[in-house]
């Protein structure tokens, strides 16, 4: 395993100068005097020519990077680095190991990859470690050895999926604890319901563990879907009481009294009130419909007139961009341009809108176990324009609102519009006997 440690020179060293800034304004550590930021490499399975060749071309730029084999540090400067979780996708090392394979021609080879933060200046044990706690997520990251190599075990095969035993006979809320999953008691009590009647046995781990994944609000959007008993209005006869008395009257037009009143019915009921009066004649409607779709014509240099489809997708990740906020808003963007990209759609535009409470709040004041508004804020927007620019997808619209009610839960919104010709979008319905192929490469 061979490592090198690149750093960028100065003047090009924007980043290491933008989180001393931050750390001097979010912490306020004025005898934090500079910092530097290394990249640290870690690479297997490359000759030492390969590996020299690699580190010049593909690890560093030689014109604004320095390169080292080690780190130098002074009397007064103190370092520590920061890696990603074993199983946490590292873009950055999974790019460089495909140049590399791609340099050689050979097997992909190992990359590991971790940020080497370098303070100078006379801090505590306390400030130290204020300093990790703002740098470090631990949802994604830890900290490991600045020089030690560290030993990455071979991944070892999995135990066989456990049966829940007693998992029918325990009260909901114990096995909610016990297993610490996110779908209610009815859910759970659903379940027992299920595998002791229809089934005749106790489920699995794991098949308790897909039905909460599905169950979340992220993925079931139970929060939109839950039942609204009670509303009251601060000005009962402003707008938005005024807009609730209209759902309601259309909600009773439509012969929907019966139904709930849920957010999900509020969003929809503009759409259901269109389809019953006529005007939305050309929506597409399918079994399927992940992205919403309406038929236009379209005719393309004067040529004949032909149908198109127009696509319109949107994901809330909330949550995911509350823990993680690289990810989280990187993959809400992923995943409204997934849905209609894999129905043979070009993605042409994307928006996006976000919630968050006032991200000047001093880092002493986050909530316990949270991160600060000001991260959450900053990393989001790097991850949703990441996902974007790869792809080359523009964004014609950002909006951020900042509101104390977003102190608990960000909100974080993707929304894409797609087209493709109908003749080249094919629907279908599983059958009976259909095949069903699992294709994907081992990870060691």
């Amino acid at each position: 395993m061979n490592r090198i440690f690149v750093e960028k020179k100065a003047g090009f060293n924007a980043e290491a100068r933008h989180l001393l800034h931050d750390l001097h304004e979010s912490l306020g550590l004025p005898q934090l005097e500079r910092l530097r930021i290394l990249q640290r490499y870690d690479v297997g399975g490359l000759s030492d020519k390969e590996f020299a060749e690699a580190s010049r071309l593909i690890l560093s730029e030689p014109q604004v990077d320095t390169v080292s084999q080690t780190l130098e540090l002074a009397s007064n400067e103190s370092a520590f680095a920061v890696e990603y979780l074993p199983g946490q996708f590292d873009q950055r090392a999974d790019s460089a190991a495909q140049c590399m394979q791609i340099l050689t021609g050979m097997d992909r080879p190992e990359v590991y990859s971790a940020r080497v933060i370098v303070l100078e200046g006379e801090l505590s044990a306390e400030q130290l470690q204020s300093i990790k706690n703002y740098v470090i997520n631990a949802v994604d990251s830890h900290e490991v050895a600045v020089e030690e190599m560290s030993q990455r075990a071979a991944a070892k095969p999995p135990d066989d999926v456990p049966t829940l035993e007693g998992f029918n006979s325990k009260s909901p809320a114990e096995i909610r604890k016990e297993l610490g999953l996110a779908m209610s008691a009815q859910d759970v009590a659903f379940c027992q319901d299920y595998f002791g009647k229809k089934e005749g046995r106790e489920p699995t781990l794991t098949e308790i563990k897909v039905l909460d994944t599905y169950w979340s609000d992220h993925c079931r959007h139970t929060t939109f879907l839950t039942k609204i008993d009670e509303v009251e209005f601060e000005d009962p006869d402003g707008p938005v009481a005024k807009a609730w008395k209209s759902y309601l009257e259309t909600k009773r037009q439509l012969g929907r009294d019966d139904k709930p009143v849920t957010l999900m019915d509020i969003a929809l009921i503009g759409m259901r009130e269109l389809l019953a009066s006529g005007e939305l004649d050309n929506l597409e409607v399918s079994e399927e419909v992940n992205a919403a779709s309406i038929v236009v014509p379209v005719s393309i240099d004067d040529g004949p007139e032909q149908e198109w489809l127009v696509m319109f997708k949107n994901e809330t990740h909330n949550h995911p961009t509350e823990i993680e906020p690289f990810g989280g808003a990187a993959t809400c963007l992923g995943g409204c341009i997934r849905d209609p990209l894999s129905g043979r759609s070009y993605v042409y535009q994307a928006m996006r809108v976000t919630g968050a409470a006032d991200p000047l709040t001093p880092f002493a004041d986050t909530l316990p176990g949270k991160l600060p508004q000001k991260k959450i804020c900053q990393i989001a927007a790097h991850g949703y324009s990441s996902y974007g620019n790869q792809i080359g997808l523009a964004t014609g619209q950002v909006a951020e609102v900042y509101h104390p009610g977003y102190v608990a839960k960000r909100l974080e919104i993707g929304a894409v519009v797609a087209a493709a010709p109908r003749s080249q979008v094919y629907r279908a319905s599983p059958s009976p006997g259909d095949v069903i192929l699992l294709i994907g490469g081992h990870r060691s």
